[in-house]
């Protein structure tokens, strides 16, 4: 027979042991449902985690890549500006090619968002024009030493010599020349420019007592050289007893080393090529004196254009 006190005790015993997932079948699923859940939650955590860390380190690296081609691009304008020849084909091949290398540069400068395939197009683009710029100093350098073999094969040494340090005070007269000439290029010029009076139907007049407005009409002509973009385009209205027209004392632009008034302003989208323009000054219903008006445009700083208006 067997001891019913130590029977009960080991049933009790094993009855208070629970499983560590939970006491019944249903809370261990539940436990292995969140146990699930959380490794989920801590594999997306790592993976974002991973895919922002490569995200910040594309970033930079894309623009470091840009510096770097923001630097190659530089160095290759300055490589052009160091060649030099006496030969007008290739002067003029020198000068398309490093043009381009400006045009690179500006579009690089002036991109904003970068892909990993534009930069790629751009790093192809830059070992192109490296390429072309080390085949110019192969010419060149080429056509330096046979130059050299030429001076040295003549018997008049010395006077050879004077003549080339004259020629090399010329290239330096004529550079700096060039680099004046570049400047005047690039400035924007004014052609057909004409003032004239026009009535509330918009139509010509001579007559002061009838113009309520002048109108200067002109073309800013095409210029390759200039800066492209968003221009000021200023006219100053001299009355015939000298006295400006203006609408406000604060109206002023840079002309030179000052800042003036001018009567009447026109922003304009400049892209190289001729581009018609007209600037009215509205009169305000007052009547306008008689005589000769004197009427000067400005663009970028300079004075691009003069012209008159007689009203009777």
């Amino acid at each position: 027979m067997k001891p019913i006190g130590k029977h009960f005790m080991a049933e009790e015993t094993t009855g208070n042991k629970k499983h560590f997932l939970g006491s019944t079948p249903k809370d261990r699923r539940n436990n292995i449902v969140v146990i699930f859940l959380s490794l989920v939650l801590v594999a997306l955590l790592a993976v974002f985690f991973m895919q922002r860390s490569d995200y910040r380190q594309i970033v930079s690296e894309i623009s470091a890549e840009k510096d770097s081609i923001q630097f190659e691009l530089t160095r290759i304008i300055v490589g052009y500006d160091s060649l030099r020849t006496e030969n007008d084909t290739i002067n003029e091949q020198l000068y398309i090619a490093q043009t381009k290398v400006k045009d690179l540069l500006l579009e690089v400068e002036q991109t904003k968002r970068l892909s990993i395939e534009r930069i790629t197009r751009y790093q192809q683009e830059v070992t192109t024009l490296r390429d072309i710029m080390r085949n110019y100093v192969v010419q060149i350098d080429s056509l330096n030493r046979r130059n050299q073999i030429l001076m040295a094969e003549n018997l008049e040494v010395k006077e050879q010599v004077r003549q080339v340090e004259s020629q090399n005070i010329q290239l330096s007269q004529e550079k700096q020349r060039l680099e004046q000439n570049l400047q005047r290029a690039a400035q924007l010029e004014a052609s057909g420019l004409v003032a004239e009076g026009v009535n509330n139907r918009d139509r010509e007049t001579r007559a002061a007592n009838r113009a309520t407005m002048i109108r200067i009409n002109f073309t800013l002509n095409r210029n390759i050289t200039a800066r492209r973009g968003a221009k000021n385009i200023y006219v100053r209205i001299m009355r015939p007893d000298q006295l400006l027209l203006s609408k406000s004392p604060d109206h002023l632009f840079q002309y030179e080393d000052l800042r003036i008034q001018y009567s009447a302003m026109r922003e304009v989208n400049y892209e190289g090529n001729d581009l018609p323009v007209a600037i009215y000054w509205d009169n305000e219903g007052k009547p306008f004196m008689t005589g000769i008006y004197t009427i000067d445009v400005f663009a970028d700083g300079n004075n691009i254009g003069t012209t008159t208006l007689e009203l009777r």
